[in-house]
């Protein structure tokens, strides 16, 4: 049984969030269930069980591999809509906007079958992190579009990227804005070392070495969806190419 890490006490209490078909997650909290209120209890849990729900999406591919295309346009306006929503969140630094990206990107894939902006992340010591993120942080900087504010928070120093424009949400899709949101709305709350523990938990994540890229396809591995013939061939392909089983 997995736990779900926030950092908070022994283990203790049970995640009683329902995943498709009606079943309930079942994963062991870490932090004592009669110190989490009911909201806040499914809130931290909803990150780590909400993937495993599928509903039959047939990942776009080509010679078995997904075909993503890099958007900097959709990832620069991804940062500044994250970035700006992180305002009001005392623990919305570098580590937590980084988390938010990489889990909107590989929940998309999960939901869609694409991710939002084909960005490239890397396996790092505190969790995923987007290989372009700091270039096009900087080119914001550069152009007066924002700035990066160093401040103390729980007696550690971190670094919040301030937007200093409104973010362009034409470049989304209704449902690509509706996992963003998600997103954001499940891991609010959470400061950037509860973020990071629970990106220590995604198969992408865990499979591949440290500075190596993590592959979208790593989001299929062990997710829960309707069981077609085409979608347990594209799983078992994952799988294969991730090293997980024998080709």
């Amino acid at each position: 049984m997995t736990a779900v890490r926030t950092g908070y006490g022994q283990r203790s209490g049970w995640c009683n969030t329902l995943r498709a078909y009606g079943e309930p997650c079942g994963r062991l909290l870490v932090r004592p269930a009669t110190q989490m209120t009911v909201s806040r209890r499914r809130s931290v849990c909803r990150q780590a069980c909400g993937p495993q729900v599928q509903f039959g999406v047939t990942p776009v591919t080509q010679d078995g591999a997904m075909k993503t295309t890099y958007d900097e346009r959709k990832f620069t306006e991804l940062i500044v809509y994250v970035a700006a929503r992180l305002q009001g969140d005392r623990s919305g630094g570098a580590t937590k906007l980084n988390k938010v990206l990489f889990f909107a990107d590989f929940a998309h894939v999960r939901r869609a079958g694409r991710p939002i902006t084909g960005a490239t992340y890397q396996k790092l010591v505190h969790g995923p992190a987007a290989r372009r993120l700091r270039p096009v942080r900087d080119e914001l900087i550069g152009k007066g579009e924002a700035e990066l504010c160093e401040e103390e928070f729980l007696g550690y120093q971190q670094h919040r990227l301030v937007p200093l424009r409104q973010p362009d949400l034409t470049v989304f899709t209704v449902d690509e804005l509706a996992t963003i949101d998600k997103v954001l709305a499940d891991l609010d709350g959470l400061n950037g070392r509860q973020v990071s523990d629970l990106s220590h938990e995604e198969a992408g994540w865990r499979l591949v070495e440290f500075g190596d890229d993590i592959p979208y396809e790593a989001a299929l591995v062990g997710a829960r969806q309707v069981s077609t013939p085409t979608s347990q061939r594209l799983e078992r392909e994952a799988a294969e190419r991730l090293g997980l089983i024998a080709s």
